[in-house]
């Protein structure tokens, strides 16, 4: 969809002379609702003229008046031939010079808040140069203990769909790059009772001296018997004495009293 030319000077415009929804004047201009409400709250395009679209060909006042009585409705942009090939524009991102001193503030809320980002993407976003992300990345910047850390969507530095769009990518591109998970990683992912359910790996003991002549075939009978011989855990079987023992004592003691 083509978008109007000098689209934040005519959002400022709709803002300040429609009654159109945040929504509607957003996906007019090409803009983040947020940015929108930024403008309405005065946080965003301080100082910005208005741009009437009207006046300038890309709106007609019916169109307005439509979108105004049906929230639903979306605007639709007049061909105008200057605005065509608007988007295609390459090149760096020019930084206004009333903008410019708040790059810095930018740039560490993004290194604090998206460390994901490369100074390539914040070099993009911002329109600044890679020495001075650096410079705030290492607390080396002249001026670093001055700077506080402000959103660069809420200075105007950028969009908040751009932000957006490039959070993405640093995003899928960590998780692109990211090491392959052992077993035992994956494991710790899963819930508790997924964890629980599954079976337990066998052990191998790690001192195995010995254990090389261990076997578990032998006479079964014949440990039995080793068991019941050696079994004195009852104190009546450990005093039974075996038959005959008490009729050679009390011959012994017959024949001392003689």
């Amino acid at each position: 969809m083509a978008k109007p030319i000098m689209a934040k000077a005519t959002a400022v415009w709709l803002v300040d002379n429609t009654t159109l929804s945040f929504k509607q004047i957003a996906d007019f201009v090409g803009m983040h609702e947020l940015e929108v409400q930024g403008i309405a709250d005065g946080d965003v395009a301080q100082g910005v003229k208005g741009f009437d679209p009207i006046a300038n060909n890309q709106l007609t006042q019916d169109e307005i008046d439509t979108a105004q009585n049906n929230p639903l409705h979306k605007l639709k942009l007049k061909f105008n031939a200057a605005a065509q090939g608007e988007e295609k524009r390459r090149g760096p991102r020019y930084t206004p010079l009333s903008k410019r001193q708040d790059r810095p503030a930018s740039i560490l809320w993004l290194v604090k808040f998206h460390p994901e980002l490369t100074d390539g993407q914040i070099s993009k976003l911002i329109g600044t140069t890679k020495p001075t992300i650096q410079a705030i990345r290492e607390r080396t910047h002249w001026n670093i203990s001055n700077i506080q850390p402000i959103d660069p969507v809420a200075l105007g530095l950028c969009k908040q769909s751009e932000l957006d769009m490039a959070v993405q990518k640093a995003a899928a591109k960590k998780a692109a790059d990211a090491p392959v998970m052992s077993d035992d990683e994956r494991r710790k992912l899963v819930s508790t009772e997924q964890s629980l359910g599954m079976e337990a790996e066998p052990k191998i003991p790690t001192a195995i001296e010995g254990l090389e002549t261990f076997t578990l075939s032998g006479d079964s009978a014949k440990d039995d018997e080793e068991e019941s011989a050696g079994d004195f855990s009852d104190a009546d079987s450990f005093f039974n004495l075996p038959d005959g023992t008490h009729d050679d004592e009390d011959e012994d003691e017959a024949a001392d009293k003689r």
